[in-house]
């Protein structure tokens, strides 16, 4: 029921206004919702929708998945190896459509959608959906995230004018959609450095964040803490920035 009014609220707001981002935490099931929304709007006459996402191996995996939400939809997929528009709906690689020889061949389209929308602001996105709109002035632009704050802070609004919808991780546990997670928190003796990191437009230094946290003997702890835990279970490790993610992943696997 939450993905209906999910999908009920960006249809109206894109209805509204042309545009619209729907945010809802991992495990809500962005990819279902997304596929339920385009089905309505291509229930328009001449519609075609085209779904943009930042990984190829996503493709022919969401593919599959609105092929089962909107039963007889026709799914093409348009990547450095398939290079289709056939489909009533195109899932694309952003890689590969944002080069010129791809976005020349493009047709137009009713709704386009972004997959990950944070990344928008991206100059090979705003290519995409500058073609986009100079094929098709009153193409409908949705976009998905869990996570709409970059960290570079660039902002989603020329793009991007209204939030339709906002899901929670609070809202899905209290509904019994989520896990109640368990927390427990490590102290490795970085709380005094934390608290005066200085802020930047509002939000933390991230090179600061990261110079802190990215230590050996932090990185160790963490290991240490994550194999007394939950060290017989899959995880996922969150890290202050790309150098942090791969010194972490050093320490894990030479652990």
């Amino acid at each position: 029921p939450r993905q209906k009014t999910f999908v009920d609220r960006c249809m109206a707001a894109l209805k509204e206004h042309g545009n619209t981002v729907g945010i809802a935490a991992t495990g809500f099931g962005k990819t279902i919702a997304l596929s339920a929304l385009v089905g309505q709007h291509l229930k328009e006459p001449s519609a075609k929708a085209l779904v943009l996402q930042h990984r190829d191996e996503l493709l022919s995996q969401n593919a599959t998945k609105m092929c089962k939400v909107v039963p007889g939809v026709r799914a093409s997929v348009f990547n450095a190896e398939r290079k289709s528009w056939a489909g009533d709906v195109v899932f694309a690689s952003e890689p590969t459509l944002r080069r010129t020889s791809n976005l020349d061949t493009m047709p137009k389209f009713s709704l386009a959608v972004i997959d990950e929308v944070h990344h928008v602001a991206a100059p090979g996105y705003q290519r995409i959906v500058g073609a986009l709109r100079e094929l098709n002035p009153v193409t409908k632009l949705f976009g998905t995230t869990a996570t709409i704050v970059r960290g570079d802070k660039a902002t989603l609004k020329p793009t991007f004018t209204n939030v339709a919808d906002v899901v929670g991780i609070k809202e899905l546990v209290a509904s019994g959609h989520l896990v109640r997670p368990r927390v427990f928190v490590v102290d490795v003796g970085l709380q005094q450095e934390l608290r005066e990191v200085r802020k930047i437009a509002g939000e933390y230094d991230q090179d600061r964040v990261a110079e802190i946290f990215n230590r050996p003997v932090v990185n160790e702890a963490v290991v240490t803490h994550w194999r007394e835990r939950a060290g017989d279970r899959p995880t996922v490790v969150f890290c202050s920035s790309v150098e942090h993610a791969t010194d972490m992943a050093r320490v894990f696997n030479d652990s």
